[in-house]
């Protein structure tokens, strides 16, 4: 008897992983073992079959996990490597891969690669053994990319996990060359490859979900920050927070809303008795301004806080109200409700934040959106909060 892709059911990890390899030039080494269960190791065969026909997620998820049963250790402790570099939003969604990581490799040596700006915050996270700097190496600075293949060589890595799985990092695959180690993402030649022809399609987190459970690692959690425990910036102390974030990504301009909007809402919070503090970068400062003519009961900590610092706020905060950008990311992982704004520049399907509380106010252009529509989602959550409705639920509010 011989499997294929149609013997799982649609949307189901392995029926991409076998439509993948039924497209694929050179197969994953375990297609060629799974296709044909007759063939397969007896633990493996068992797997196979309880999963045929089967949508449940953790009988899919026992077939990979057998292969990765069957694949003999090399060491005791093994060394790992975990890739995730910029930008901020999408480190933050990573924390859950981070979290489902180190659950699996409880007793091996854990290691990250990631940007500088982010790396003292990885430091605080307490998951990684060690954190390394990655200076992204111009195109054709071959010293500074000469230093960096030396870091990846002097590792010793017998797996990686790829969760940039970008151009960049498909590089640094070949960097690693020759005795590439282990390798779950998409990087040419992988032993793990994320096997799924829509991966591109799918939301960031259920995309590196699926890559590791098909490295063996399931289930993998929603993004969530460990306790912070570093003192709030003077101000902040003792007050009901609810932290604004008008900025985004300079280039993107389209995905902001009006910081006169943002100082509409600021006002109405004052006048319920919230402290509105407006953060973000100290390039958003002129936002944070336009918002206090509105609000000058606003506090403006944009450009004054670092990453553990406004993590801290947001495990403290009541609500967070913000753009598509990295902040609001970091406040649904911190369990704050938070209410962001989406326009035609980026699909929440794709990207929201997912979270105790997220609220999605999304309009094409997000000028259209008034300050009472965003106003009365800020009261309807306060409403939720006093009444103890703590479950997770994703809500759209004015989708057009």
């Amino acid at each position: 008897m011989r499997l294929s892709s149609a013997d799982f059911p649609t949307g189901t990890p392995l029926h991409h992983f076998f439509a993948w390899n039924e497209k694929a030039w050179r197969p994953d080494w375990r297609y060629r073992i799974a296709r044909d269960p007759s063939e397969a190791p007896p633990e493996i065969a068992e797997m196979l079959l309880a999963a045929r026909g089967n949508a449940d997620i953790k009988a899919q998820a026992q077939v990979f996990a057998a292969f990765e049963a069957a694949i003999p250790r090399r060491s005791a402790v093994r060394r790992i490597l975990v890739i995730r570099l910029s930008a901020f939003g999408d480190f933050v969604q990573a924390l859950g891969p981070f979290a489902a990581i180190r659950r699996y490799h409880a007793n091996d040596r854990l290691s990250l690669l990631t940007t500088r700006p982010l790396a003292g915050f990885a430091r605080y996270l307490g998951i990684f053994d060690e954190v390394l700097a990655d200076e992204r190496p111009r195109p054709l600075a071959l010293a500074e990319w000469g230093r960096l293949r030396r870091l990846l060589r002097r590792g010793g890595y017998d797996r990686v996990y790829d969760l940039q799985t970008s151009q960049r990092t498909g590089l640094y695959a070949w960097l690693m060359r020759p005795g590439l180690p282990e390798w779950s993402g998409i990087a040419s030649g992988c032993s793990h490859p994320h096997a799924n022809l829509g991966r591109d399609r799918q939301h960031t987190l259920d995309k590196q979900a699926e890559q590791l459970l098909m490295a063996g690692i399931y289930p993998t959690p929603t993004p969530e920050l460990p306790p912070i425990s570093r003192p709030l910036p003077e101000g902040t102390e003792n007050r009901d927070l609810v932290l604004l974030v008008p900025g985004s990504s300079p280039l993107r301009p389209e995905k902001r809303w009006p910081a006169t909007r943002f100082g509409e809402v600021a006002a109405a919070l004052h006048d319920l008795g919230y402290l509105p503090v407006i953060v973000g970068s100290a390039g958003e400062t002129p936002l944070a301004a336009a918002i206090r003519e509105i609000c000058p009961a606003a506090l403006d900590l944009t450009g004054k806080t670092d990453l553990t610092t406004l993590a801290a706020m947001s495990q403290r905060a009541s609500l967070t109200i913000g753009n598509d950008t990295g902040v609001c990311h970091l406040a649904a992982a911190a369990n704050c409700p938070v209410l962001v704004l989406f326009s035609r520049a980026s699909d929440p399907a794709m990207c929201a934040p997912r979270g105790r509380l997220v609220q999605i106010v999304a309009e094409p252009d997000l000028a259209d959106v008034p300050a009472g529509t965003v106003i009365a989602a800020a009261h309807a959550v306060f409403g939720a909060n006093r009444g103890n409705a703590a479950d997770s639920k994703l809500v759209a509010v004015g989708t057009k």
